[in-house]
């Protein structure tokens, strides 16, 4: 059962740190199989290709990366400090041009200190992905991020 409270903020964990607010992060909730999944509207300055009309690949790579930890938030059910340790982002296909790039996460296995998480970036169906990630994440062992160690 996730907590009332992580999933109150979780649309401001999902936009309110400045480069994901810059970059257009939307919250858009938890599968029904718990996975959590973001949003990103198409704008041409998030265009990588001004020819093809493609999103930028550092946009698909900071939304897979900033899921991914929203996901870890949600296995470990409470927000406490984490830190990306690794991420591999297969790219399968550039995204469509003009279209919204939706992106959602599942932490598979959480450990006191790693959690691991696999995810995906697509417009309409997560079987059909632009790229799909595998990362890890760094757990902060306190709840209190302020507290000495």
């Amino acid at each position: 059962m996730t907590d009332p409270n992580l999933l109150s903020i979780l649309p401001q964990l999902a936009s309110g740190a400045a480069h994901t607010h810059a970059l257009g992060f939307l919250y858009e909730g938890l599968t029904d199989d718990g996975a959590v999944r973001l949003r990103v509207p198409y704008r041409a300055d998030l265009v990588g290709d001004p020819d093809s009309g493609v999103l930028a690949g550092g946009l698909v790579t900071a939304l897979l990366d900033h899921v991914g930890g929203l996901a870890v938030w949600i296995a470990m059910d409470a927000f406490r400090p984490i830190a990306t340790l690794d991420l591999r982002v297969d790219y399968m296909r550039a995204a469509e041009p003009g279209r919204d790039l939706l992106a959602q996460a599942r932490c598979y296995r959480l450990t006191p200190s790693i959690g691991f998480v696999r995810a995906w970036a697509f417009e309409d169906d997560p079987s059909d992905p632009v790229a799909a990630a595998q990362a890890a994440y760094m757990v902060s062992g306190e709840t209190n991020a302020g507290s000495p160690s």
